[in-house]
């Protein structure tokens, strides 16, 4: 059978989510709603939904959370012809608290041992990852185990050499490495293939050892990226290539509802604007508006636009301007 042609490819793991339907303590909720989880995967869910051919590889369980991430995956379009169903490891879940103050909620994650953490080299096919454009990695997936770190290296030196476009997200996750030197020690190190970069800035001053946004894309402008974007909260974004610098303005948010996704929502901004040839500023521009878009709903993906509905919100703001 021919590979699929794809626009991006990534790799990662995909856990079922349960959101609380009460506001609180997650040990006194007593009903929950289900979702797909993973950082790797909201990222090819918004790109999808943007109208873009994605790839997603990984491995889930014989068991009801695999069929529904496979599930998840078809509805939203995102090819799934390398994930691997394991017979021997069953797929990750993961209980997520509501927060009705908009602050950070509680998560508890049950992965150890899962199918995805027994991702390796092994994984790796070389004729569907080089069908795709661009990768895009996050620091999430490598740090789930050695083997899987070991794939991210593979895949990315592989991407490299054959002059694709990389992305990469740390996405820090400091409960999954031996120790924080260890984290940014390899996560760097992943980083040096990419050409953009997309730390938020406490991941940047805790990767790098610096302080300012200026100081931390310099870092890894001269390990190699071509370009640096630093999400910056409520303050936008901060902007660096070798030719450029700028501090884009947040887009307006009414109200904050859920913070989670939104990371993966301005790395779908940045990243399918870099792909349509816009430059480095409109990519910046559109990731802080579909970062935004993202938190002002309940659920890690559930705020990504389609293609119409970021236009209608492109158009709202031009209005609001007017």
């Amino acid at each position: 059978m021919p590979v699929k042609s794809l626009d991006v490819v990534t790799y990662g793991e995909a856990m079922a989510m349960f959101v609380a339907n009460q506001d609180g303590d997650l040990a006194k909720a007593h009903s929950f709603i289900k979702r797909a989880a993973g950082a790797e995967l909201n990222v090819a869910t918004g790109l999808a939904r943007l109208g873009f051919q994605v790839g997603w590889a990984s491995r889930v369980g014989r068991d009801s959370f695999g069929r529904f991430v496979l599930e998840t995956l078809a509805n939203e379009g995102i090819d799934s012809a390398a994930v691997t169903i394991d017979e021997r490891y069953p797929t990750g879940f993961q209980l997520k608290s509501r927060n009705d103050d908009g602050s950070d909620p509680e998560i508890e994650y049950f992965r150890k041992g899962s199918a995805a953490s027994h991702l390796s080299i092994a994984d790796y096919r070389p004729e569907y990852f080089m069908a795709a454009r661009h990768l895009h990695l996050s620091g999430v997936a490598p740090a789930i185990s050695a083997s899987s770190l070991e794939l991210a290296f593979h895949i990315a030196s592989e991407m490299r050499a054959a002059g694709k476009s990389i992305s990469f997200d740390p996405n820090l996750r400091p409960t999954l490495w031996p120790s924080r030197e260890v984290m940014a020690d390899r996560l760097n190190a992943l980083a040096c293939y990419a050409d953009w970069v997309l730390p938020g800035l406490e991941e940047g001053r805790i990767l790098t050892g610096l302080a300012t946004p200026h100081e931390i894309a310099g870092f890894y402008l001269a390990r190699g990226a071509s370009g640096v974007i630093i999400k910056l909260g409520s303050a936008g974004a901060y902007l660096r290539t070798a030719h450029q610098e700028a501090t884009i303005a947040a887009a307006p948010v009414a109200k904050v509802i859920d913070t989670v996704g939104a990371g993966d929502g301005f790395a779908v901004g940045v990243i399918s604007a870099l792909l349509e040839g816009r430059d480095p500023h409109f990519a910046a521009t559109r990731g802080n508006l579909i970062g935004a878009m993202a938190i002002q709903v309940r659920g890690d993906s559930e705020g990504l636009p389609t293609r119409k509905q970021l236009e209608q919100q492109l158009e709202q703001q031009l209005e609001h301007r007017r």
